[in-house]
């Protein structure tokens, strides 16, 4: 019981005995310098443009009005490091740009039980970047970037070497990538609405045992990519119309021992695109109007499909190679014409998901020009006509 009051009481000490602080333009760094852990600095109305604003005591930072941060494109406009920042209510616009540093809107480094709640950030070339931390709250958000080429755009939420994060709430959109994750464990992205960002709404590598459930991915440049990671639940979330030669609605990239379940995925170029992943259980997903609804390479093995609907898409299931180490059973496939007589709800004639020309267009991918024609047509009728 001591042990609990001497960790709550250093949770809340430093609010708790802080004092408030009005603050006008041109006052801000200044005032920072000054204040005393705990504090609580209370930002005027008005457009503030005093550079680059470090932080390294526990200190809160808030809004009233309409409060803009502007980095004149020159400057970083928020430095964090330590413990028990909070930043709330404020917007931050024009950021500068460096080709050897990662420049942000707000920069967070080696800092612990942090919050970011309600900010809005515009024109910035990272907008929020996170490394070596713990403890990071961001949430509630509005990320607006100017997209540019890929090289010139960096990434809305950035998390590298971080652990105990909660992403939860934002919108992000126009950036390199929406969020990314990399080296970070035991962290949740949850209700996060990231579109039209140049490469991916999300890129996730080298993260285990972490969550995301709940957010929409849209007509995003390649979709949503999650890589060389393992113990990832993947649950309730939209990937949709992420079109394009190499777009996908998510990309698994040697992923181990993973849940990806009742997510929906709607007229993606692919669906689910598996390499070298093995061990995944994928289960009551929709998929919808996708190009290919699924496809594994030969590389994966040990993926359980179970209670998928696949409807609409123009390949249900396309693969490279000819053995097949994965299962497939009790999913609902639309292009089923068999029959069952008993009617338990199960079919029973086996259906293949791998139709004969899918595997002809993932060889040869030019033949794709004649699909729904009467020459695939007519496979398609010789295929159901030999027995398999």
């Amino acid at each position: 019981m001591k042990l609990f009051l001497s960790i709550l009481l250093f949770v809340i000490a430093p609010a708790a005995f802080g004092k408030k602080i009005p603050v006008k333009p041109g006052q801000l760094k200044a005032t920072v310098a000054i204040a005393k852990d705990g504090d609580t600095l209370l930002l005027q109305p008005g457009l503030y443009k005093e550079g680059a604003i470090t932080i390294t005591r526990a200190l809160t930072l808030i809004g009233e009005g309409n409060c803009v941060l502007d980095g004149e494109n020159k400057h970083e406009i928020l430095l964090i490091s330590g413990y028990h920042v909070s930043i709330r209510n404020l917007q931050l616009q024009h950021a500068g740009y460096s080709a050897l540093n990662d420049f942000a809107a707000i920069k967070i480094v080696d800092a612990s039980s942090l919050l970011l709640d309600g900010i809005s950030i515009r024109d910035s070339y990272f907008a929020i970047h996170v490394s070596n931390s713990s403890f990071v709250t961001i949430r509630n958000n509005k990320i607006e970037g100017t997209p540019k080429s890929e090289q010139l755009t960096g990434n809305g939420i950035h998390l590298w070497k971080c652990r105990d994060a909660l992403i939860e709430n934002n919108y992000v959109t126009g950036h390199r990538d929406g969020i990314y994750f990399e080296f970070v464990t035991g962290s949740t992205i949850r209700d996060n609405f990231s579109e039209k960002n140049i490469r991916y709404g999300l890129h996730f590598m080298f993260s285990n045992d972490d969550v995301y459930q709940h957010n929409i991915f849209r007509n995003n440049g390649a979709g949503v990519a999650v890589m060389y990671s393992k113990k990832v639940k993947m649950r309730q979330n939209h990937f949709d119309q992420n079109w394009g030669p190499s777009a996908y609605g998510i990309l698994l990239k040697d992923i181990t021992d993973s849940y990806i379940g009742n997510n929906t995925f709607y007229r993606n170029t692919v669906g689910i695109h598996l390499e070298g992943s093995s061990r995944l259980q994928i289960e009551k997903n929709t998929f919808k109007g996708n190009g290919w609804a699924v496809k594994i390479q030969a590389s994966c093995e040990d993926n359980i499909f179970t209670y998928n609907n696949f409807t609409g898409n123009s390949f249900d299931v396309g693969t490279n190679g000819t053995l097949v180490l994965n299962n497939f059973d009790k999913n609902y496939w639309d292009k089923y014409e068999g029959y069952d007589l008993n009617r338990d709800g199960t079919g029973d004639v086996p259906f293949h998901p791998v139709s004969l020309y899918s595997l002809i267009v993932e060889q040869n991918p030019h033949t794709l020009m004649l699909f729904r024609s009467f020459a695939t047509q007519l496979l398609d009728k010789a295929e159901k006509a030999v027995p398999g």
